[in-house]
């Protein structure tokens, strides 16, 4: 008697859930083990002192420095007035004005110069001149317009956000496949819907690619712009703490500049995932 050597579906060769669950929490378990050596190593460079503590200070120091800014000691609140939270609190209000900015001017703008040749050869030069140049190379220019206040920073930060918006947008949408746009013509749509529900939907991954990569500029941008008048917030904190020579202040500074880059990446990545769900599928 034959014996079958077929295997059933729920047989059929695949990872199995328990290592899909490992895949899930390895790579932060990972990310932790990594952030800890990275302590480790600190502590034992500032505790053997390779370099002067002014240089290089320990954990303790760095933490101390938290503390003292986010509460309240001899009298003084936080760091020059203002706690922790109101320095980020305010760095984060630039930096999403500037990004808001960006992005109203920079979608609309990145859809003509992709639907229109006649728009892009007057406005294409000038977006890549913007996106060349590094920001800071006209933030004296823009000071010297708008005064060391807020609308400087914030101008600024929208000229960082908008050329790689317009960018990213004008090239998803000259690369919608042609049959989608004969194809909604032939069904009669207008301009303007063809725009709204062919040319976008197919330029959207394209467009959230290029929205990270005008978080990560704007947000590099809001650092340096605050070495200027940028009390109250995280670059001006970690700048009025270089000229003292505070560096366990700049660290503190530095550190929380990082996490908020890394919370910022992974929400801009989920909001991705959320909007694009079918990105990488066939």
């Amino acid at each position: 008697m034959a014996v079958s050597t077929r295997t059933s579906p729920s047989a059929a060769p695949g990872p199995s859930r328990a290592r899909r669950a490992s895949h899930t929490w390895r790579y932060p378990v990972i990310s932790v083990l990594a952030i800890v050596a990275f302590l480790v190593i600190w502590y034992l460079i500032a505790r053997a002192e390779v370099w002067r503590p002014l240089f290089v200070p320990p954990p303790s120091a760095v933490w101390h420095q938290f503390i003292r800014t986010t509460t309240i000691h001899d009298g003084v609140v936080g760091y020059n007035g203002k706690y922790l939270w109101e320095h980020l609190w305010s760095s984060m209000l630039r930096l999403f004005e500037g990004l808001a900015l960006g992005i109203l001017i920079g979608v609309p703008l990145g859809v003509a110069l992709g639907a229109s040749r006649t728009i892009a050869a007057i406005l294409h030069p000038g977006v890549t001149v913007i996106r060349s140049l590094p920001p800071l190379a006209y933030f004296s220019l823009l000071i010297i317009w708008f005064g060391i206040g807020e609308s400087a920073k914030v101008v600024l930060l929208f000229l960082a956000a908008v050329a790689p918006i317009a960018v990213a947008t004008a090239d998803a949408v000259g690369n919608v496949p042609v049959d989608r746009l004969l194809a909604a013509r032939s069904l009669g749509a207008s301009r303007l819907q063809t725009i709204t529900e062919v040319i976008l939907p197919s330029a959207l991954p394209e467009m959230m690619t290029g929205l990270r990569v005008a978080l990560g500029v704007t947000f590099t941008t809001i650092v340096a712009a605050e070495t200027v008048n940028g009390l109250p917030g995280i670059g001006g904190m970690v700048r009025d703490a270089q000229r003292f020579n505070k560096t366990d202040v700049v660290v503190l500074g530095i550190i929380v500049i990082g996490i908020v880059a890394i919370i910022l990446d992974i929400g801009i990545r989920a909001l991705d995932r959320r909007v694009v769900p079918w990105r990488g599928r066939a």
